[in-house]
This record gives structure tokens, C-alpha cells and sequence, in this order.
């Protein structure tokens, strides 16, 4: 648990290893709490001339390291990555509206866009590999439809 910044004419700690520097700029350097009190011993790089509301609340939240706790993971940041670009393509996009009045054909996506097979196979792949759109074999077809997911991709 981090306190709150204090105004003072000299460094302090705040928050876990964060130190600040009120006399000049403000200093934020991370050092390891088992170390020594001696600052010259800085485990990352000095973020200097911050506003005081900013750190104020980098304290509060723990500090640099507070702050990274509460980012979502590399993976979850991965799926929104790859959602966003399946999404960000007009095509793709007009697959993702048909499909949310209702579920489809191959035949039927394509007689809409007017496109070819191969590039029509290459747009529902990039939108069923990001997890908006599946295909349920029924006989001889494969009919299209979107995710919860995929539904939040659209705005109406």
C-alpha cells in the first residue's frame, strides 16, 4: 500500500521504490525494496517533469510497477490486436453485417460482395481465426455465422 505524495524540499519515497523529487522536477525511480536507501542504485530509467496530479496518482496506484499490474496480459492484448484487424478491413466488415442479420452461405457472402472465391476464403479465414465468425458444416455446405464476439465489432 503506497501513501500520498507530500509536497518537501528533499526526495522521499512514495508508493513502493518510487522516489520523488519535489525541489526540481519530479523524479520517478524504481529500486529494489530490499536494497539499500541508496538511490544511486536505479533499477530502471528516471521518468523527470511530470505533472504533480500524475504523480500523485502513480503513488496511490503503487508506482510504475502498480501501474503495470493492472494493464491487461500480452495475451488478452494479443486478441484485441487481432480483433481490431479483422475488423478493420471494409470487406470484412460487410461479412461481419450480413452475418448479423443472419447466418449464410458461402454462396450467398459472395453473390453480395461480388468477389472472388480465393479472396472471399482469405477474408472468412482472418475472421474466423480472430474468433468473430464460425462455420457449421450442414451436408455439402458450411453456413457462416457471427460470435458474441463479433457482434461487438459493429456499431449500429
Amino acid at each position: 500500500m503506497g501513501r500520498r505524495c507530500q509536497e518537501s524540499d528533499k526526495p522521499e519515497r512514495c508508493g513502493t521504490g518510487i522516489l520523488i523529487d519535489r525541489k526540481f522536477s519530479y523524479s520517478f525511480e524504481m529500486v529494489d525494496p530490499g536494497e539499500s536507501e541508496d538511490v544511486s542504485r536505479v533499477k530502471e530509467p528516471t521518468i523527470s517533469g511530470i505533472p504533480e496530479e500524475i504523480a500523485a496518482s502513480l503513488c496511490t496506484c503503487g508506482g510504475i510497477e502498480g501501474l503495470e499490474k493492472m494493464l491487461p496480459s500480452d495475451a488478452h492484448l494479443d486478441r484485441m490486436s487481432a480483433r481490431h484487424r479483422a475488423c478493420a478491413d471494409p470487406i470484412r466488415l460487410k461479412i461481419l453485417a450480413m452475418l448479423g442479420i443472419q447466418p449464410l452461405c458461402v454462396c450467398v457472402i459472395k453473390a453480395v460482395l461480388g468477389i472472388a472465391d480465393s479472396k472471399l476464403s482469405y477474408h472468412l479465414g482472418v475472421l474466423k481465426k480472430a474468433g468473430l465468425i464460425t462455420g457449421e458444416p450442414q451436408g455439402n455446405w458450411i453456413i457462416y455465422s457471427m460470435t458474441d464476439e463479433g457482434a461487438g465489432c459493429l456499431d449500429r
